[in-house]
């Protein structure tokens, strides 16, 4: 059984969606309209936009959905998911590929998305950080112990979980993580703390937004962050995804359940590679690869 899933932030690169910009009618028209529903060219910045430029959420959030998106519809009766799953935001990405928001929906609701959690992001100072090689329930309980705002935010495989909160709700957990024998946390380069109380007023912001847009039975499974576990209800896939923005990503979980439900090959579209290399590490054994489309 084939399962496709779909990146989030951070996978963006320069010159992404080019090729099939320029190799695919239906792609092209994709990309237009999306500029316009936008109010601006993002496939100025997508195609020939520095590094710098593409990491402004405003820009990186629809760019990573544009990409996953249209890469699927490119490969036409080519792509046929038994189950999807998308990290964070490829969350939205997975939806709409399976046909439970419409292109226009789901590019709405990204940008929106998106600028509410950068709005969220400048209300209270906040980061995140990688702790790598720690059991999930040690962190946990480092992070349950603390007063400050600081929780596991990302499930991302075993042994990788990553912490977001305040400033000091990350140097407080770096610091007890540390002296119970953690060797690597890294700070990541974030505008904020995604997927944390911090992203409170971003959830309230989208949450009507998320609850007057059509959400239909999608055309497979979809395994969601906030449970790990797969939907096809349009009311409990609604109500998950107004959770999300403060609740973490349960990846392990979900590819865990996926491959329990009978997932055999895992198919990455979009950007980057990020998913494969977790999703080899949760299963060693896992069959992963790339989605591609010929001209």
């Amino acid at each position: 059984m084939k399962a496709y899933v779909f990146p989030g932030q951070g996978a963006q690169y320069p010159g992404m969606g080019m090729e099939l910009y320029n190799n695919f009618p239906e792609a092209r028209e994709m990309f237009e309209k999306a500029n316009g529903i936008l109010g601006f060219r993002i496939t100025d910045v997508m195609f020939s936009g520095s590094a710098e430029e593409l990491k402004q959420t405003s820009v990186t959030q629809p760019a990573i959905f544009l990409h996953s998106v249209i890469l699927t519809r490119a490969m036409g009766a080519g792509f046929v998911p038994a189950m999807v799953a998308g990290h964070s935001l490829g969350e939205f990405s997975a939806l709409v590929a399976a046909g439970a928001l419409s292109f226009d929906a789901g590019l709405t609701l990204v940008a929106a998305r998106a600028d509410a959690m950068q709005k969220a992001c400048s209300l209270t100072p906040s980061t995140m950080a990688a702790v790598i090689g720690m059991d999930d329930a040690v962190v946990e309980e480092v992070c349950a112990s603390l007063t400050e705002i600081i929780v596991p935010a990302n499930y991302n495989s075993p042994g990788q979980i990553v912490i977001s909160g305040t400033i000091e709700g990350v140097a407080r957990a770096t610091e007890e993580l540390k002296a119970r024998g953690g060797k690597r946390i890294i700070p990541l380069a974030v505008s904020g703390a995604f997927h944390s109380p911090c992203m409170e007023p971003a959830r309230l912001e989208l949450e009507d937004a998320i609850r007057r847009t059509d959400i239909r039975p999608p055309s497979c499974p979809v395994y969601q962050n906030v449970t790990g576990m797969p939907t096809t209800d349009p009311g409990e896939i609604t109500d998950n995804l107004i959770a999300q923005l403060t609740s973490p990503v349960r990846w392990t979980q979900s590819v865990k359940r996926m491959i329990a439900d009978g997932a055999t090959e895992f198919i990455e579209a979009g950007p980057g590679n990020v998913l494969q290399g977790l999703i080899r590490k949760i299963d060693p054994a896992a069959v992963t690869y790339a989605a591609s489309v010929t001209p």
